[in-house]
């Protein structure tokens, strides 16, 4: 019974809606040398294929077809090709600038940090078990394979109050914060921590994402204590 009862409510909206617009105000505010053309259109597109999302499934996320999959995946796709670029422009800007801009360039390579593990943890919940709706509406068997392993994928045979919270005893699945906390651990740590990757392809993500922030860590390490010496 409280299966059918997760099943029908589904994941919140709000969590995952929260972080886009996170996401979103985070690339708004770069400086012009990091936006990839007008300032506001990319952000201009987000916040479309957001509402459109929201429109779908406003309070919970419970229906799921096609088209709604496609808009999910082109948002995370943008925010990420953008934030890729920004990336990009930024670690030519801490090389080549002078360390009059040194502030700056480090308070924009913290933005471009956080939205690295935003867009992160929504591909790996965009594309996990099938996505969002799947986890929450399919039994078990009928999920897509698991690309990650969480802890309460493996507690079912520990103590007893440990064992109440995992995947086979009470059906937990992951949500948007357990996802976000793999980004986050993976970003910090430049590799997983207590959740595994399973498939190739969140293996090569994890990589890539962990690359990324090592890569970010060391310019603005040099860039600050470069800055500091003069």
């Amino acid at each position: 019974m409280a299966s059918a009862v997760k099943a029908r409510r589904g994941e919140a909206r709000l969590p995952s809606a929260t972080v886009v617009v996170v996401a979103i105000a985070l690339y708004a505010l770069l400086p012009e040398q990091l936006i990839l053309g007008p300032r506001l259109v990319i952000p201009a597109l987000e916040v479309v294929l957001l509402a459109a999302l929201i429109a779908v499934n406003p309070r919970r996320m419970t229906r799921d077809n096609l088209w709604e999959r496609l808009a999910a995946l082109t948002l995370v796709g943008l925010i990420a090709v953008a934030n890729a670029v920004a990336l990009i422009l930024l670690l030519r800007q801490l090389v080549t600038t002078d360390d009059s801009r040194a502030v700056e360039l480090l308070i924009a390579a913290g933005q471009v940090w956080l939205t690295n593990v935003i867009v992160y943890g929504l591909a790996f919940w965009e594309l996990d078990r099938g996505g969002p709706v799947a986890r929450t509406h399919l039994p078990r068997h009928e999920l897509a394979p698991a690309d990650f392993r969480f802890p309460q994928d493996e507690d079912h045979d520990t103590v007893d109050e440990v064992q109440a919270g995992s995947s086979k005893v009470s059906d937990w699945v992951p949500a948007i914060v357990d996802y976000l906390y793999v980004s986050l651990s993976n970003s910090s740590a430049f590799s997983p921590t207590d959740t595994m990757p399973l498939s190739t392809r969140a293996k090569i993500l994890m990589g890539i994402e962990s690359t990324s922030a090592l890569v970010i860590s060391v310019l603005v390490i040099a860039k600050g204590v470069g800055s500091l010496g003069q």
